[in-house]
């Protein structure tokens, strides 16, 4: 079967899903397969649990009447994802950067459903199976949609934006994450510019912080169309204790549901791409006002016991120095740091950890917690080590923790977002 008959039929079931154990009625399903799994064996499951056809690339699944063969389903996914895009033609703006690019994206959505009817990324659904799944959405009363981009290795960002074909683009930073995949932080930058890449070539326009040298210098390489922001004339941070709060040139402040200064530039970028899609000042300071974080990224929770700051989805370098140097400049009197091993530095793994551990040795702490293999490699004569989110509960058990602000961050795999419950 070509594209365009599985598109016509896509038209007449607009629902993707590649989870058998999801199958609404009359939907589609893709068997994909991974490591640990192929979707190929639950293809017949899901046309009895109500799907109304099925794709398969293991032609011994496919009955050529309900389930059909196709040579590889998650390139085929892609395609008609990107036949779906062009089709509908809404401006895309594509966003990726080592740090901040949900909090970015998230921030720009609740801007610009001011003005617009936006469809945007849910959740972290940023990968070569999320973006097409994003995108497949898309509904013609949708004008703009914002894609988030991900990527651990060359080529990822290149692959998704021939898929969403992005007419903007945002890259919030780069930074030392996922050294392990990409080789080196040339390889990170390398391929976070994949989107710059897409847009020179396709007469796109870039968004970029004035400020960041590295990917001032790479638009200016490539010559590329660029909106900048961050203006330090602009805004002004008032406070990030806890509370990102910002003052504008208008004279408005600011104050943001977001914990940290390292926010500020996300809030920067959503207000320059709301101004330039022709959003009011006063709705856009409105909508960063409203904009509140429920995803474990800079969010603030106030138990019975103690105030929380959750950044717990994620954890490089970079992102764990912003978390702490943000931490300490709160006041408060008694405070307790939980952090979890940065997955996947490869060679530079040791050494990246022990600089965290040093900057933690030279803090004054009621409480502090290492989690995982690479911190307990580390020198930190002051930190209780454990081996994972078992041990961190048990010890949260038996020591419970009372009356402190607390800091939780680590990379996803570490899950320490379980232990918010004993806290």
């Amino acid at each position: 079967m070509d594209i365009q008959s599985i598109y016509e039929l896509f038209l007449k079931n607009p629902i993707i899903t590649t989870d058998s154990r999801n199958c609404p009625e009359n939907s589609i399903f893709f068997a994909l397969k991974g490591e640990k799994f192929n979707g190929n064996h639950f293809a017949e499951a899901t046309i009895q649990q109500g799907c109304a056809f099925a794709f398969v690339d293991e032609e011994e699944y496919a009955d050529g009447e309900r389930i059909f063969y196709v040579k590889n389903t998650l390139e085929t996914l892609q395609m008609l994802a990107r036949l779906h895009r062009e089709t509908l033609n809404p401006i895309i703006i594509g966003i990726t950067g080592t740090n901040g690019k949900t909090t970015t994206k998230e921030l720009t959505a609740s801007v610009l459903k001011k003005n617009y009817n936006v469809h945007f990324t849910q959740g972290n659904l940023n990968n070569h199976i999320g973006v097409p799944l994003t995108l497949l959405q898309l509904k013609k009363e949708h004008p703009i949609a914002i894609i988030e981009m991900g990527a651990n290795h060359p080529g990822e960002i290149k692959t998704l934006v021939d898929i969403a074909r992005p007419n903007y683009g945002l890259i919030t930073n780069v930074g030392k994450a996922h050294i392990e995949g990409f080789g080196s932080f040339d390889g990170v930058i390398k391929t976070k510019c994949e989107l710059y890449d897409f847009l020179r070539d396709n007469n796109g326009t870039a968004f970029v912080n004035q400020n960041n040298e590295i990917l001032i210098s790479e638009i200016e390489k490539r010559k590329l169309n660029a909106i900048k922001y961050a203006n330090p004339d602009s805004a002004k941070i008032t406070s990030g204790s806890p509370f990102l709060s910002i003052s504008w040139t208008s004279g408005e402040t600011t104050t943001t549901n977001l914990i940290g200064k390292y926010n500020f530039e996300n809030a920067l970028a959503a207000y320059e791409i709301g101004m330039h899609f022709e959003v009011e000042e006063k709705d856009i300071l409105e909508a960063l006002r409203e904009y509140t974080p429920t995803n474990n990224r800079s969010q603030l929770k106030v138990t019975s016991k103690n105030e929380l700051i959750i950044d717990a989805y994620n954890a490089n370098p970079t992102s764990m120095k912003a978390a702490l140097d943000n931490f300490f400049m709160i006041e408060k009197k008694d405070k307790c740091v939980i952090l979890g091993d940065m997955k996947e530095l490869g060679s530079e793994s040791a050494i990246e950890h022990q600089k965290i551990a040093d900057i933690l040795s030279g803090e004054k702490l009621k409480n502090l917690i290492l989690i995982g293999e690479c911190f307990a490699q580390t020198h930190c004569p002051a930190a209780q080590k454990l081996d994972d989110i078992n041990a961190l509960k048990k010890y949260l058990t038996d020591q419970p923790i009372n009356g402190q602000l607390i800091l939780i961050k680590g990379s996803n795999s570490m899950k320490l977002a379980e232990c918010v419950e004993l806290l």
